[in-house]
């Protein structure tokens, strides 16, 4: 009994159409499809049946096409290239077509350091994205789920089981104090460190920090002036007061980061710390859901171009 059902083709075959119907040939069809001339001989012979027709017939030592292959070929090609582009990974889209807008959430000071190169490189290559920086205001691992926020870059510490996370640079503190500070003269010793005035930054008004249990160790305590939300006000505030401020720099012999660049700005001198304090690792998070997206994978890409990040394309 026949069936009216409509002859089915399955992606693999319609690439093996394309190549037989190009190539007029099996062997020269296997071998540009990686396969052996058997096997595509058996895939012929498929199509031959799916399709009621021979489709390439022998002509002396060579193949030609029928009528009805010779009909299907410039569709068959469309449609392959069409799967191509469907199949194809998401990080291989241009960023000059993206036409999006990205929610970036960090810390003042991370943004400062990013937005500019962020901004420089979206201009050069991607004029379509629009970048939008958020304060540290939202709990990352909901707002990375719910699409509130597309990528987190600071110090991460509260990374949810399914959220991917990568480490970008690792960075030292160093103390920050206007050009004449007291400090600037002569050699700085904890006991120094800890008689200054400091200011210290915290989002939730903290007063101690690892600077403290460092001076603890010594047997000693620094006095703080003043707790302020952002490094950049806090910054401003060493800048043009005795108070100082710890602020992320690049450590010794190595380049140069963007995370000083808001403290040269502003005429700071950066003092080594005489004392063992923890690195300050800056990463980014996002979540699963954009990894082969092509233009969160631009975004990344431009996050670590931005920062320096070694082992990254150069910016």
């Amino acid at each position: 009994m026949s069936s009216s059902a409509e002859p089915v083709i399955d992606a693999n075959l319609a690439v093996a159409l394309d190549a037989l119907l190009t190539e007029q040939s099996v062997t020269r069809a296997a071998a540009r499809l990686h396969t052996s001339p058997a096997a595509m001989s058996r895939t012929l012979a498929r199509l031959r049946r799916i399709l009621q027709d021979p489709l390439l017939v022998r002509a002396g030592q060579s193949m030609v096409p029928t009528p009805r292959a010779q009909a299907l070929r410039e569709e068959t090609a469309a449609v392959v290239r069409r799967l191509g582009a469907l199949l194809a990974p998401g990080a291989g889209v241009d960023p000059a077509v993206l036409r999006s807008t990205f929610t970036l959430q960090a810390a003042d000071l991370v943004g400062a350091a990013l937005a500019p190169g962020m901004v420089r490189l979206a201009r050069q290559e991607a004029p379509g994205i629009s970048l939008r920086f958020r304060d540290e205001e939202l709990e990352a691992g909901s707002a990375l789920r719910d699409g509130r926020i597309d990528l987190e870059i600071g110090s991460i510490d509260h990374v949810d089981p399914e959220t991917l996370m990568e480490e970008l640079v690792t960075l030292r503190m160093a103390a920050a104090v206007r050009p004449g500070h007291p400090l600037t003269e002569g050699t700085l010793t904890p006991e120094r460190l800890a008689a200054a005035d400091h200011v210290v930054v915290s989002r939730r008004g903290r007063f101690t920090g690892p600077l403290d249990a460092a001076l603890a160790e010594r047997n000693l305590r620094r006095r703080v002036a003043v707790v302020l939300p952002g490094h950049l006000a806090a910054m401003t505030l060493a800048a043009g007061s005795d108070t100082v401020c710890l602020v992320p720099t690049a450590p010794p012999g190595g380049d140069p980061s963007p995370l000083s660049d808001a403290a040269t700005a502003l005429g700071l001198r950066l003092l080594d710390i005489p004392l063992s304090l923890p690195p300050l690792t800056i990463g980014m998070a996002w979540h699963p859901r954009h990894a082969a997206d092509g233009g969160h994978h631009w975004l990344r890409d431009a996050v670590r171009r931005t920062l320096g990040t070694p082992g990254g394309p150069a910016a």
